[in-house]
């Protein structure tokens, strides 16, 4: 079964277990879906109201790509678990054999792809989690605090998968421009992530 599929009580229990997959990457996956969900929900909650009729258009566009977001990080969780798989293989391949650094190199490479596209994802849906905090309606901007945090946790959780396959590329040119952008990432949109969640609760202090 799609992990999309399961039910939120079988993934947590499939994520609790010894099993490889899910792991960190599907549950960061997951979280920033989540998060991007919960931005599309102030913006539906926005669309149409009167009071906020001069953004409606912003408000719409937002809307729809948060849905997006949504969508492809949950395909990410999929694609994560599908990229681990040939690199558990290729860490079985006995040690004396010539092609392994290769085919070695060519795995943690692809492993790395789907959380790196995870950060950069969730970095979009901060950017939208910004716009939603500033123009959604008041009676869900609370919303889109706890999706930047959602986002935020998903980012930093992408990121460290990311490091964990660059960590022992031999290219390391590679690995050091993969790790360069995402502590990039990181450290800006981190920050953007904070600045949101602390702006909304200072509504409520």
């Amino acid at each position: 079964m799609e992990m999309r599929e399961m039910t939120l009580a079988a993934f947590t229990d499939a994520l609790a277990s010894k099993k490889a997959v899910p792991g960190g990457g599907g549950a960061s996956a997951l979280a920033g879906a989540l998060g991007a969900a919960l931005g599309s929900m102030v913006g539906e909650l926005t669309l149409g109201k009167p009071k906020y009729a001069a953004v409606e258009e912003q408000m719409r566009a937002l809307t729809a790509r948060a849905k997006t977001l949504s969508e492809e990080l949950l395909a990410l969780a999929e694609e994560d678990a599908a990229a681990f798989l040939p690199l558990s293989r290729a860490y079985g391949i006995p040690k004396d054999d010539p092609g392994r650094a290769a085919e070695l190199e060519r795995c943690l490479r692809l492993a790395a792809e789907p959380p790196l596209r995870m950060v950069r994802l969730c970095c979009e849906a901060i950017g939208l989690m910004e716009g939603f905090a500033q123009m959604g309606s008041v009676l869900a901007v609370s919303d889109a605090a706890a999706g930047a945090a959602l986002c935020r946790g998903a980012l930093f959780g992408a990121a460290v998968n990311v490091k964990v396959n660059t960590k022992s590329m031999a290219d390391r040119a590679c690995a050091g421009a993969i790790n360069d952008e995402v502590d990039r990432l990181t450290a800006e949109y981190g920050r953007r992530a904070e600045t949101v969640y602390e702006q909304v609760c200072g509504r409520y202090s």
